[in-house]
Parts: C-alpha cells; sequence; structure tokens
C-alpha cells in the first residue's frame, strides 16, 4: 500500500499532467508558469502535508506554502494544499466520510491564523478585500467560521462547509473507472474536470473575470460533454475551441479552482483505493520516493 505522502504526490502530479482545457500540463505553460514549477510543488507539500494527522490542518497549510516558495515564485497549489490538509488529516484507519467531520469540527481560531498567513504568502490572482473575515487582518473566528462566509463566493472555502461532500460524491462517480485508470487515467482526468467544471462555475474565473464569464465557461464544458466527448470526433473540435477560448486573454480564464478540485477528488479515490495508482511510467519520478 502507498503512503499518504504517495498519494499525495500522486494526486498533484495526476492533475498537473493531463491536459485539460486552460491548464498548465507538460504542452502548455503560462508565461509566469510552467509544469516543471507544478511538480516541484508536488514534490515540495506532499510529505508535510501527509503529517497533517498529527499536527492538524492550519500548520502543515502555512509549511506546505512556505515550502512551496522556496521551489516556485507563483502561486500553483495554495487551493490543492487548503483541500488536501482537511482530508490529509482523516486518521488513516478511518474512511473519509467518517472522519472528515471530525477535523472540520476540530478547526480553530489557531487554523485559521495560519491559514489566512498562508493565503496572504501566496497572494492568490483576483484575492481583494471582503468586509467579514478579511485574511488581511487576524482572524476572530475559527477556520471553519471562516471558511462558511466564504463559501458562497470560492469553492475551496465551500468544500469546508459542506464537509467535502462533492468532492468525495466526485471521487466515486465517472468518469473515474477503476478498471482501466492505471493506463487510461489522463482521459480520465480531463474527463473528471470537463464534469467538474460543467457544473461548477469556477470561482478563480470569476474573482479575475466576473461571474458571468465563469458561467460561460461552464457552458462550453457541457457543450463538450454534450457532443459525446471523448468518443465523437466533432467533441474534438469543441475540446480545442474551449482550451483555445479559455487560454485567451492572458490566461485570465484559467480554470484553477477546477484544477483544485480535481486534484482533491484524485486523492480521495487513490486514499480510498477507489482507483489503482497509474503507470509509474507516465508521471515524473520522484526524487525522494521509488516510482
Amino acid at each position: 500500500m502507498s503512503s499518504l505522502a504517495d498519494q499525495i504526490r500522486t494526486a498533484c502530479l495526476l492533475e498537473a499532467t493531463a491536459a485539460k482545457p486552460g491548464n498548465v500540463h507538460p504542452e502548455a505553460a503560462f508565461v509566469d508558469m510552467t509544469y516543471l514549477d507544478l511538480v516541484r510543488s508536488a514534490e515540495a507539500v506532499a510529505g508535510i502535508l501527509a503529517t497533517a494527522p498529527q499536527r492538524g490542518v492550519g500548520p502543515v497549510v502555512l509549511e506546505a506554502v512556505e515550502a512551496t516558495a522556496e521551489v516556485t515564485r507563483v502561486n500553483t497549489n495554495l487551493g490543492i494544499i487548503l483541500l488536501l490538509a482537511p482530508l490529509a488529516a482523516v486518521p488513516a484507519d478511518i474512511p473519509l466520510e467518517r472522519g472528515i467531520d471530525d477535523v472540520i469540527d476540530a478547526l480553530d481560531e489557531q487554523d485559521a491564523s495560519c491559514v489566512f498567513a498562508a493565503i496572504r504568502q501566496a497572494n492568490p490572482g483576483g484575492l481583494g478585500k471582503v468586509p467579514e473575515h478579511d485574511v488581511t487582518r487576524p482572524p476572530t473566528v475559527g477556520l471553519l467560521q471562516a471558511m462558511q462566509a466564504a463559501a458562497d463566493h470560492d469553492s475551496v472555502a465551500a468544500c469546508y462547509a459542506n464537509r467535502f461532500a462533492h468532492v468525495l460524491s466526485w471521487s466515486r462517480s465517472k468518469p473515474l473507472e477503476p478498471a482501466t485508470f492505471r493506463f487510461g487515467w489522463q482521459q480520465q482526468v480531463v474527463g473528471l474536470a470537463l464534469s467538474i467544471h460543467a457544473v461548477q462555475p469556477d470561482t478563480l474565473i470569476a474573482r479575475k473575470c466576473g461571474i458571468n464569464t465563469a458561467i460561460e465557461a461552464s457552458r462550453r464544458a457541457r457543450i463538450v460533454l454534450q457532443g459525446g466527448w471523448p468518443d465523437e470526433s466533432q467533441s474534438h473540435v469543441a475540446f480545442r475551441e474551449f482550451d483555445t477560448w479559455l487560454r485567451a486573454d492572458g490566461h485570465r480564464r484559467n480554470p484553477g479552482t477546477t484544477a483544485d478540485l480535481v486534484t482533491a477528488t484524485l486523492f480521495a479515490a487513490l486514499r480510498e483505493s477507489r482507483i489503482p495508482g497509474p503507470d509509474p511510467s507516465s508521471l515524473p519520478p520522484s526524487s525522494t520516493h521509488p516510482s
């Protein structure tokens, strides 16, 4: 059985490597971010996040963000860190669905303080200021209460508020197919991203470009799926058009929150042994773990 750190690293690399529309992957970079940045970030945080059962959510979030800053100058993974830390904190002998409530209920003001500091350091795009529980000020409530206040405009915060119900549901559903995942994972990960994006407007796009653009992006994801992707040839034209549209406007339409949700979903599926590990030769070799 793979270790918790291996599962975290694998989930991060599966998401980063699959050629998802609008995101960085081995064949597509942004001006300020490359695939290598994502690989280095995965390596930097996997071992830290794996200590969440012993150390708690807030401290590992802050340390993981600090470790990421040591290997890349851009925010590659704040959302991933925030999503994986509570899931990783569930004790290994307890299923996620049964253990996540205890983790969420235990979040306190110290967790909020660490997370606020992590967000300030990562400085995510489109952050802005909010009237309640702004991260530029010390928290006055526990982390769960702060996330609940942000849940209507931030999908990462919403996962805390709904106790990861959507992530856990996606981890059990198509397009993830255990029987073919080991060698067919790239297509399944892309399909997972399309499926999530089709039903949930990306809140990073909304912060940067407005809610109408985020809704339009979801509509375009639905068009790709409704066109029969990946089986119908015409759907691949729609896929390329969607990818091109997302990458326009200086990649401001990057569906980064969707990518974060994909990573959390993959981690949940790996952690609960719902999908097998991928063919090791299809991912970058780890500098710290055997492939």
